[in-house]
């Protein structure tokens, strides 16, 4: 892998990691492009998603620490570990169930593509329901509405869906604000990104030696650097405007996807 891959690849994975709009899909793709394959760069996409998420443990580093320290004596604070945990057990059960026939089956260009589409007209339909905001705060989140969010979580197992994506969508639903939902999907993406990561790790532990340092260190740093960014954007997006942009580029990305690969125009 070149510096530039290296660079490309962390530049996809820190943008798309929080933005609606499916990262798993978007590096499945840009690993095709590159043609990067084998294990060396599957390992490469893994340590620099964890990099991604220590972006939003940055960037919301004062409300963690405020809930780890009162932990023991403020309910908001159990409350929303006690969600948390309710939110990341859907996906976490079914990923461990089912991680091989998902592998096998739906991480190529084709189902990706067909995932981006369809996700974004469940966004655009989503969108155009009457919203009733009902949990303004993360600290109005209730455990059924958690619950809630972990189903639609479930659902960013087919890669092209995306999971920052499925759980807005789903807190939205819920009732919770637009900037609610967000928050509430990047506090979610702590527990499930490290926990899905750290598992990756530990299948490929014997041949983590072998991984080339520099690249993965390029590729760390951009991907850092670039979620961080993105997910400030989001955050002030969201409080002015509908989710109806990403959807669009979600249909419209899938579709050339799909005619491109029907044209013979890309071997994806």
């Amino acid at each position: 892998m070149s510096i530039i891959d290296a660079i490309i690849l962390g530049l996809v994975e820190g943008i798309t990691e929080f933005l609606p709009v499916s990262s798993t899909g978007h590096l499945i793709l840009a690993r095709d492009l590159l043609g990067l394959q084998g294990e060396a760069v599957d390992r490469q996409l893994i340590i620099i998603q964890a990099a991604a998420i220590l972006a939003v443990c940055w960037e919301f580093r004062e409300r963690l620490f405020r809930t780890a320290v009162t932990l023991h004596s403020q309910p908001a604070s159990r409350r929303l570990v006690i969600n948390l945990l309710i939110a990341f057990l859907p996906a976490a059960i079914l990923g461990l169930l089912f991680e091989k026939q998902i592998k096998a089956v739906l991480f190529k260009p084709v189902p990706v593509a067909l995932a981006l589409i369809i996700g974004g007209l469940i966004i655009l339909w989503a969108e155009r329901r009457k919203h009733v905001e009902r949990a303004q705060d993360l600290d109005q989140i209730t455990a059924r509405d958690a619950a809630k969010v972990g189903a639609f979580q479930a659902l960013a197992l087919i890669p092209g869906t995306s999971r920052s994506g499925a759980t807005i969508i789903g807190g939205l639903l819920s009732g919770l604000s637009r900037r609610t939902a967000a928050e509430f999907s990047f506090f979610l993406a702590i527990p499930v990104m490290f926990a899905a990561t750290a598992y990756e790790l530990w299948k490929v532990r014997a041949d983590l030696a072998a991984t080339d340092v520099t690249p993965l260190v390029v590729s760390s740093v951009v991907s850092f650097a670039s979620a961080l960014v993105a997910t400030k954007f989001l955050l002030r997006y969201v409080s002015r405007h509908s989710f109806a942009a990403f959807a669009w580029y979600r249909i419209l990305f899938g579709g050339v996807i799909l005619v491109t690969a029907w044209a013979g125009l890309v071997r994806w």
